[in-house]
């Protein structure tokens, strides 16, 4: 329950598939002086169905802030869909020594292999979730998703790798 007495939002599918399909989140804290701070982050995954875990692998000013001020905001894209989400939600930082490193951040060390070192967890609740869409999908709502996906390969100079 949150503060409101009512249930935290569930991951549902399509909230599922864009995290699988984006390749940077945007993490926004806020500072002890109300600095904002955003910041990319490239490890990133759902976690249970109302969670989503980030790696610190150099975030120094985003764990500080988070440990001062745990509301934050969350965003992804699929870039070649052109939608994704936002969520706001309080998160935690949990380090290595603590027993929920584990757990929360199994598929994130699987994600990093050998490359990137997992100083901590960012474990974030999510509270609310809204929906982003590309401007393309109100000015021009007969457009299929293989025509958007198109248009981004086009305009990213992207070629799909057939599979």
């Amino acid at each position: 329950m949150n503060e409101l007495g009512s249930k935290r939002p569930k991951i549902n599918p399509a909230f599922r598939t864009d995290v699988q399909n984006s390749v940077l989140c945007w993490l926004a804290t806020v500072g002890a002086d109300g600095t904002p701070n955003v910041t990319p982050k490239e490890l990133f995954c759902c976690h249970g169905d109302d969670r989503i875990v980030v790696a610190d692998i150099a975030s120094t000013i985003s764990v500080r802030n988070i440990i001062n001020h745990p509301k934050v905001c969350v965003s992804f894209v699929d870039v070649f869909r052109q939608r994704g989400f936002k969520i706001v939600g309080s998160a935690s930082i949990v380090a290595p020594e603590e027993v929920e490193f584990a757990q929360l951040g199994a598929e994130l060390l699987r994600m990093a292999g050998g490359d990137f070192p997992i100083r901590h967890v960012i474990s974030i609740g999510i509270e609310r979730v809204s929906r982003i869409w590309a401007p393309s999908y109100s000015l021009f709502p007969e457009r299929t998703e293989q025509e958007r996906m198109q248009s981004a390969y086009s305009a990213y100079g992207v070629t799909p790798i057939e599979r």
